[in-house]
């Protein structure tokens, strides 16, 4: 073994599949994306180079592609400041609830296997003006004032989407800081209460820290979820009502593959590429901390 990985070219071998794959179906794809979003071409026949003109057009007249970005970055925010944190104590909870730990776990990961058609046909029917369940029980606890069209209002259909997003991956979130606390050596915690911490103290001052590096993974995958976010939109709203709940994977596919603009449709992908590079960079410079091993 040790005389393989003191080969080089017997290194480069190894590795050039892996390579290969990368380049053929990451690197390639985006150097083209790049190129047919500097046309105007339309996905079939004939097109012109015109330069940096849909980046142009994107980044200062296009008002959707702000509002899907805004959209993005507002689920990012809700599921790092709320989801997660209760994900966190019910993490907690659920390693201290002792026979019952395996049924509340599993009860609690459900939405996270449901199919996302499923998850969206279901909230929809939840969220319908006539018959849903969220208007029939308002109805019958006597608020029939507060009984609205959920999906069909600008001001509420994003809180509705932003509610199922966060719905259908908390037990991800769950299951990451789950598994982390039960990496953390139940001495450390022995160690603190014979010195006198008490539970808040004890989470606050060790638990909590130690978990720092699940955190970080786990804040890193939500905000590339966040952002990568269609499926739920497309099922649900497809963007609408007047493009309230628009993002940005379902605005990049209505606008190259319904509106056939395939050239503006990739210069969409490219900022959408520059944009989570950057954002997961300073996301890695932010949530950095050398807390050393346990």
């Amino acid at each position: 073994m040790h005389r393989v990985l003191s080969d080089k070219k017997a290194i480069a071998l190894l590795i050039a599949p892996g390579l290969f794959l990368f380049a053929f179906m990451i690197c390639i794809p985006i150097f083209m994306s790049a190129y047919y979003g500097s046309t105007d071409w339309g996905g079939i026949g004939k097109y012109n180079f015109i330069g940096l003109d849909n980046y142009r057009e994107i980044l200062f007249h296009d008002k959707v592609f702000w509002t899907s970005l805004g959209n993005a970055l507002l689920l990012t925010a809700a599921t790092v400041f709320l989801q997660h944190p209760f994900a966190i104590l019910l993490a907690i909870f659920l390693t201290h609830s002792g026979k019952y730990e395996k049924v509340f776990r599993t009860i609690f990961f459900i939405p996270a296997v449901i199919s996302i058609v499923v998850t969206a046909k279901l909230w929809s029917s939840i969220f319908h003006p006539n018959y849903g369940l969220l208007n029939k029980l308002l109805d019958g606890i006597g608020l029939e004032a507060l009984k609205h069209d959920w999906l069909g209002d600008p001001n509420t259909a994003i809180w509705c989407i932003i509610i199922v997003v966060m719905w259908q991956g908390f037990g991800y979130a769950l299951l990451l800081y789950y598994s982390g606390l039960q990496g953390i050596p139940s001495d450390l915690s022995e160690a603190a209460k014979i010195d006198g911490a008490n539970n808040f103290t004890l989470y606050t001052r060790i638990i909590i820290p130690l978990l720092s590096p699940m955190m970080r993974v786990a804040i890193i995958i939500a905000v590339t979820t966040c952002l990568k976010q269609m499926e739920t939109v497309f099922l649900m709203t497809n963007g609408g009502p007047a493009n309230s709940t628009q993002f940005l994977g379902n605005y990049l596919y209505k606008t190259a593959f319904s509106s056939s603009l395939y050239g503006y449709g990739n210069a969409i992908s490219i900022l959408f590429i520059i944009f989570c590079l950057v954002l997961t960079v300073v996301l890695n410079k932010v949530l950095k901390k050398d807390i050393g091993e346990f």
